[in-house]
């Protein structure tokens, strides 16, 4: 696979994670989802889960299984946002490196094309999921809500910096999934 096509995630939200609903998830047949943390789930700054995401876990966990999969450092931060969620949850994985992504789809007992890799970040998240066979989709990130304007510089020059290599990420799709390698669908 080439670099192009590791940057391309099979699904684009156009919101944040709660957008992602148990009927995508079936209609794309997956049964697990391993889930980043920082910006996908929660601000980087917040320590504590809302109740709307805290609902959104519930709902998911009927139809997929469900783990965390962080590249931060912080036991006492990510580990209470886990806990909170009832949650398993892998610290310090330096995505792009697959190699604690593996150890949370194996921990799911699942093949690994049935489980997604779900993210804010291109070059983090999605390239992991992409490089290890997984299914991705791409949120926009979570919003502060004590924050006026939300500003993500480092996620705006990847996006800005894959699409100037070709990856389609139009803002005008609200969903868009990429085709089954040969073909475009849209939820």
């Amino acid at each position: 696979m080439s670099l192009l096509s590791n940057l391309q995630p099979d699904l684009v939200l156009g919101g944040s994670i709660l957008s992602l609903t148990p009927d995508i998830i079936k209609d794309q047949q997956l049964k697990g989802l391993v889930l980043d943390v920082d910006q996908t789930l929660v601000p980087m700054t917040t320590k504590a889960v809302s109740k709307e995401l805290k609902q959104w876990v519930e709902e998911i966990r009927l139809v997929a299984a469900l783990w965390l999969v962080s590249n931060n450092l912080s036991q006492s931060r990510i580990g209470n946002i886990a806990d909170s969620l009832n949650l398993p949850y892998i610290l310090g994985a330096r995505k792009p490196s697959r190699r604690k992504l593996k150890r949370a789809v194996e921990a799911m007992n699942l093949p690994v094309e049935q489980v997604a890799m779900v993210g804010d970040r291109l070059f983090t998240d999605v390239l992991a999921g992409n490089r290890l066979g997984m299914f991705t989709i791409l949120v926009e990130p979570i919003r502060d809500p004590t924050v006026s304007v939300a500003s993500h510089p480092t996620r705006n020059l990847e996006v800005w910096l894959s699409q100037a290599l070709g990856v389609s990420l139009s803002d005008k799709q609200q969903n868009f999934i990429k085709p089954d390698k040969t073909q475009k669908n849209e939820i």
